[in-house]
């Protein structure tokens, strides 16, 4: 497996906005990247997301995320080299995928899976065109 490294914690959020208030105003994180559903802050090189919850079950799946509380609050991102050939291989060894590979509006090839205990993981690869994060 060629994952390159954790690039990234999603914490998913019921209140981006109040959210976003805490991260910012309170702890003192500088936001690099947002949008309508989400707000990056860099970290010592690694991106730490708000990602609000109704986009994180449309991005995985509801059933991944759940849409009450007590569900799925975050998820971890990694890069892959090649994430189709990732997908190919650890779905070889018995993984299963909640999605298959998919382009992403903001720059990103991504597949979506959990680990024995449900923990939910992104792998992701930059598409050529877009610029590293």
């Amino acid at each position: 497996m060629t994952i390159r490294g954790i690039g990234a914690l999603v914490l998913i959020v019921d209140d981006l906005e109040k959210c976003t208030a805490f991260y910012r105003d309170t702890i003192g994180l500088k936001p690099v990247f947002n949008d309508a559903v989400s707000i990056v802050f860099q970290m010592q090189g690694t991106d730490f997301l708000l990602l609000e919850r109704s986009a994180a079950a449309a991005q995985i799946s509801p059933e991944a995320v759940g849409l009450q509380p007590g569900a799925q609050r975050m998820f971890l991102c990694a890069e892959a080299k090649e994430v189709d050939a990732e997908y190919q291989s650890l779905m070889a060894k018995g993984l299963t995928f909640i999605k298959p590979p998919q382009d992403q509006p903001w720059g990103r090839r991504t597949t979506y899976f959990a680990d024995p205990e449900g923990n939910l993981w992104e792998l992701y690869q930059i598409l050529e065109s877009q610029p590293a994060t």
